[in-house]
């Protein structure tokens, strides 16, 4: 990104300003002027960085390693740009300007290479540097480390564990096709060694299982005609020790922007949960619902609000037993990396009330990029993608119910 641009946020209510605090997720310091309205309709300059060798461009407060971010598709995963120091501007004014109604930001984006995002501003009438607080709580943190599940060579992407905890589902992408692999749990409580699911791979670029119930599984990846109402999923019943496909998910005015979504379901089929990015969508990926009506097909998605749906991407919802618990990852609250794992509880029938999202903590959110959260409530256990120096990996972690269930 190169030249000169600004951000103009308003208030509602004019306040008093000493400081502003520009939060930046990619290549902070590039922030060059800042000017402020006074309830006159006109801005006047209140700051503005002093270009010598003295001054700091800007101040790291995270670290930078991001070897991948989420782009767009939880399948689709692309190298990252280079992340140089992310971080909070905080600028504090010599003097305390009263009755700030609006303020303008204006970055000079030559001062450093790479791609940028702003992620917030804010504004305060204290000295006091503003932070941004991740909403964790001391269970989380509390945790044991999580492990790393040795599945030999292969990459790992969309985990699903069946009910009884005894068989993994992931994909891997080999030679540019996402292919099913399973793994059963051996007598000793390890993993056995994967199975390509040569039965289940029958799209030509995806193929991953969203959910496996007692009675079936939903596959994902299939081509589909955009305007049919067809979604790309797939019901699939076990015959005779073979899948086949009984049903679809069709939805009325179905509106994709990727070729791929998330999806979460209830074992009897009446909700479904999307992550995908729509006409209607708040940031990138949004989460959203869907009722199963009297003919099979579902209705209209339905956005499940701004206390989850942040303005960046929310995807791989995976909803509990109790249908109340939801767990999903994001890049569009406070975290400790680029994606986090959060959970958020149902308060209400409408599926659009939801509580704030809780980051799972810092033992199981670092600085890399974690999504795909799957949790085998038969064993207690939640596992997990990770990416390690540009890899990802599948991890677990115990977690008991009554904490994370609770409800």
């Amino acid at each position: 990104m190169k030249g000169r641009d600004y951000v103009e946020v308003g208030f509602e209510t004019p306040q008093n300003v000493k400081q502003v605090a520009i939060f930046e997720n990619l290549n902070a310091g590039c922030v060059y002027r800042i000017m402020v309205d006074n309830g006159s309709g006109n801005y006047e300059t209140v700051w503005s960085r002093k270009f010598d060798y003295k001054t700091p461009t800007f101040k790291a407060t995270i670290p930078s390693d991001h070897n991948y971010y989420f782009g767009r598709k939880r399948r689709k995963i692309q190298e990252a740009p280079d992340v140089i120091n992310p971080g909070i501007e905080n600028v504090i004014l010599d003097q305390t300007v009263s009755n700030v109604a609006a303020v303008r930001v204006e970055f000079n984006f030559s001062l450093l290479p790479g791609q940028k995002q702003i992620d917030a501003i804010g504004i305060s009438d204290s000295e006091i540097p503003i932070q941004a607080k991740i909403n964790a709580t001391p269970f989380f943190e509390s945790v044991s480390p999580p492990e790393l599940v040795a599945l030999g060579d292969l990459e790992i992407l969309s985990p699903t564990i069946s009910k009884n905890g005894k068989e993994l589902y992931f994909t891997s992408n080999d030679s540019g096709i996402d292919q099913i692999y399973s793994c059963a749990k051996t007598a000793d409580g390890a993993w056995g060694n994967p199975v390509l699911q040569t039965n289940l791979n029958k799209n030509e670029k995806y193929n991953y299982v969203e959910y496996s119930s007692n009675d079936f599984l939903l596959l994902g990846g299939s081509d589909y005609q955009r305007g049919s109402g067809e979604t790309g999923f797939t019901f699939l019943t076990k015959s005779n020790g073979e899948y086949i496909a009984s049903g679809k998910i069709k939805i009325a005015a179905y509106n994709n922007y990727d070729d791929t979504a998330d999806v979460t379901i209830t074992d009897d089929k009446k909700i479904a949960i999307f992550g995908i990015e729509t006409d209607f969508t708040q940031g990138g990926s949004d989460l959203y619902f869907t009722n199963i009506k009297e003919d099979g097909t579902y209705g209209l998605l339905q956005n499940m609000g701004k206390i989850i749906n942040s303005a960046a991407d929310e995807a791989t919802p995976q909803l509990l037993s109790d249908t109340k618990t939801l767990l999903f990852c994001s890049n569009g609250f406070s975290a400790y990396g680029d994606f986090d794992i959060f959970v958020t509880y149902r308060l209400d029938d409408t599926w659009k009330k939801w509580s704030e999202p809780v980051n799972l903590g810092s033992k199981i959110n670092g600085i890399n990029f974690e999504s795909s959260p799957y949790y085998d409530e038969e064993n207690e256990l939640l596992f997990f993608t990770k990416s390690i120096e540009g890899r990802l990996g599948l991890y677990t972690v115990k977690l008991p119910k009554l904490e994370l269930m609770k409800q």
